[in-house]
């Protein structure tokens, strides 16, 4: 492939660390995009994210056959690092940095510059939606699954345990309610997000 491919790339973690997702969108010179998706990468810090997100771009990109790569990104910290304007102090990020580089290098021509958020929001709604659906994604349209066809409700039971799929907080029932499964309320946790109760 001759062209030059344009690669998105972001990722986030909702507690840093906490459960974390990247975002990568391709789009070929006429701004049509070729690759879309989301990972849910399990528990993470932003900033490994953000590199796990520049390497699945880069990885993407080869897969495509591109010999010539615009890499863009709203994470400074990861930009400067790529071009050598920052130190690459903590450790955890060394080996993704590393890998990054070498994949930026078996390229003809890569560059990378900084994206501001606003210009990345596709590459953001993928990495978000990994993290709420726990699952990779390619597409943002990708809804949760239908009320309608999820398990009926059961009774919770003394000591069943319940966790916020987006902040990780725990809930254990110590006495559980008399009103019938069906009617109980969602759980309304701490950070905001709302789940069933079962």
């Amino acid at each position: 492939m001759n062209e030059t491919i344009t690669i998105r790339f972001d990722g986030g973690s909702r507690g840093n660390p906490g459960p974390a997702g990247i975002g990568v969108v391709l789009t070929a010179q006429d701004n049509t995009p070729l690759v879309t998706v989301g990972r849910y990468i399990g528990r993470a810090t932003n900033n490994v994210a953000e590199y796990k997100a520049l390497i699945a771009g880069l990885e993407e990109a080869k897969k495509l056959g591109a010999r010539k790569v615009i890499v863009r990104g709203d994470s400074e910290l990861v930009v400067r690092q790529m071009t050598g304007q920052y130190r690459v102090k903590n450790a955890d990020l060394r080996p993704l940095y590393e890998r990054a580089q070498d994949l930026m290098n078996e390229f003809e021509r890569a560059k990378i510059e900084h994206n501001y958020r606003e210009d990345n929001s596709l590459a953001d709604k993928l990495a978000n939606l990994a993290m709420d659906l726990k699952r990779d994604v390619t597409d943002v349209d990708e809804a949760p699954p239908s009320v309608l066809d999820a398990p009926a409700p059961v009774a919770t039971q003394e000591g069943d345990r319940f966790a916020c799929p987006r902040c990780g907080c725990e809930i254990e029932v110590r006495t559980p309610s008399p009103i019938r499964p069906h009617q109980l309320r969602p759980f309304a946790c701490q950070c905001g997000n709302r789940m069933n109760k079962r």
